[in-house]
C-alpha cells in the first residue's frame, strides 16, 4: 500500500479500529510525558516532545515476573505472553534504540521475552518536527523520520496525518483502517520532505563519532575519565532513561511457598553491579563504572554488533541532577585521542 493520508478528525476512529489489542502511547504524568497503556475509548493526543522515560518497557519491562513455582515443589508456571499490542507515537530515535538491542536479545541465543514482545507488538512511529534542545540522532545514525524499527511511519502534515508502511506488520495495519484513509498526493510528500529538511536543520548539537570506537579502549588509564566523573552522583538516571541501555539483574522472590524468578532493570553505574561474592569489585569508584558505560556504547557494542548504542535522545544530558553532559564528554575523547 503507497502512503495514506488520515485526517486527523478520524484520529479516534482510528484507535477505535484498533480493539482488541493493548495501546501504548505518551501520555501526561504531572509536568512529564510517559509511555502507558491506553483505557479503552480514549484517543491519545500526540502533540509532544518526547518522553521523560523510553518506550523500551514494551518490549523490555522495567519488572517482569519469567516463572512461578510453589518453594519446594515441581510445579512451574510460565507467563503466557499472547497480547497483541500496539505502540502509538513513539519517535523515531526510540525505535531505532529497539532494533539496536534487539541485536543484543537475539545475538547467539533468542531471548524468549524480548522476541516474543516484539512479534506481538507493532511500532507506529511519529516522526520528530520540534527536535529537543540536546538531540543529536544524525551524529550516531539516526534522524527525525528514521525508519530503523518501526512498522509505520507518521508524519503530522497539519491537517492530517501522513502514513507509510514500513514492514509487513504496518502494511496490515493499513489494510485494517483502509476505510479511514485516503491516498497521499506528490504534494504530501513534498510536504514531508520539507518538514524533515527543517526538524534536521533545527538540530543544532553535534558530536563526531568517526575513530571513537577504535580509539577509547586506548584511552583506559587516561585522567579524563576522573574529569567527567568527578561530580557523577551514581544515581543512574542516564542508564535507567536511555532507551538502548538494556542491563539487567534476576531474582528469585519468595512468600510463604509461593515464589517467582523475575527479572529487573539494573544499571552499570550502581557500585553492587560488579561486587564479587568476594567482596572485591573490579569497578571500584565512579570513574571506573563511567569508563565502562562510554567505552560499552561507544566501542564494545560497536566492536560487537557494528553499531553505536546510543540514538542521540538527549535524555542523559536532560535528566542528569548534576548536568553530565554526553556530547561534552565526548568531545573530550575526541580531544584525547
Amino acid at each position: 500500500m503507497s502512503a495514506m493520508l488520515l485526517n486527523k478528525e478520524k484520529w479516534p476512529e482510528f484507535v477505535g479500529k484498533l480493539a482488541g489489542k493493548k495501546i501504548v502511547a505518551p501520555q501526561a504524568d504531572g509536568d512529564a510525558m510517559h509511555f502507558a497503556p491506553v483505557a479503552e475509548g480514549e484517543a491519545p493526543a500526540l502533540d509532544y516532545n518526547n518522553t521523560r522515560v523510553p518506550p523500551k518497557g514494551a518490549l523490555f519491562p522495567q519488572t517482569e515476573t519469567m516463572l512461578k513455582f510453589q518453594a519446594g515443589g515441581e510445579q512451574v508456571e510460565e507467563p503466557v505472553l499472547d497480547q497483541e499490542t500496539v505502540v502509538l507515537g513513539l519517535r523515531p530515535c526510540d525505535a531505532r534504540a529497539m532494533a539496536i538491542v534487539e541485536k543484543l536479545f537475539k545475538w547467539d541465543i533468542d531471548d524468549p521475552y524480548y522476541v516474543r514482545r516484539r512479534e506481538l507488538t507493532t511500532l507506529v512511529g511519529l516522526a520528530c518536527t520540534e527536535p529537543g534542545m540536546n538531540c543529536f540522532c544524525p551524529s550516531v545514525g539516526g534522524g527525525p523520520a528514521s525508519t530503523e524499527g518501526l512498522d509505520l511511519l507518521m508524519v503530522d502534515l497539519g491537517e492530517n496525518y501522513l502514513l507509510e508502511a514500513v514492514t509487513e506488520k504496518g502494511e496490515t495495519l493499513l489494510t485494517e483502517i483502509k476505510e479511514l484513509l485516503e491516498e497521499a498526493d506528490d504534494d504530501a510528500g513534498k510536504e514531508k520532505d520539507k518538514l524533515v529538511a527543517e526538524a534536521e536543520q533545527k538540530i543544532k548539537r553535534k558530536v563526531d563519532t568517526e575513530g571513537v570506537p577504535e580509539g577509547l579502549p586506548g584511552l583506559w588509564e587516561d585522567p579524563l575519565w576522573q574529569k567527567v566523573s568527578a561530580s557523577c552522583l551514581g544515581c543512574g538516571t542516564c542508564t535507567y532513561l536511555c532507551p538502548t541501555c538494556h542491563c539487567f539483574d534476576i531474582q528469585d522472590e519468595t512468600e510463604g511457598f509461593a515464589a517467582r524468578r523475575c527479572r529487573m532493570w539494573d544499571s552499570c553505574m550502581f557500585e553492587e553491579y560488579t561486587l564479587h561474592t568476594s567482596g572485591h569489585n573490579p569497578r571500584p569508584t565512579r570513574k571506573e563504572r563511567t569508563r565502562n558505560r562510554i567505552n560499552h556504547k561507544y566501542s564494545y557494542y560497536v566492536d560487537k554488533f557494528d553499531v553505536i548504542a546510543c540514538v542521540g535522545c538527549g535524555r542523559c544530558t536532560n535528566l542528569c541532577p548534576v548536568n553530565i553532559d554526553i556530547i561534552e564528554t565526548l568531545r573530550q575523547v575526541n580531544e584525547a585521542l
